[in-house]
């Protein structure tokens, strides 16, 4: 319970709050931009496997 108490007043507590809540968004971001761009790169692999099957080189 010590510990709680000196992490919440203590500085680097906040510091490491503060760096915790920028990576979680980040992360967020990354999650929500892949999952808008999955149709894309879902789309563009498809097309570069039928343009090397295509080429006669086996992906």
């Amino acid at each position: 319970m010590k510990l709680l108490k000196k992490v919440r007043v203590s500085k680097s507590g906040a510091s490491a709050a503060e760096y915790a809540l920028i990576l979680a968004v980040i992360g967020g971001g990354i999650v929500v931009a892949a999952i808008a761009l999955q149709g894309s790169i879902s789309g563009a692999m498809g097309r570069t496997t039928g343009t090397l099957t295509t080429a006669g080189v086996t992906p």
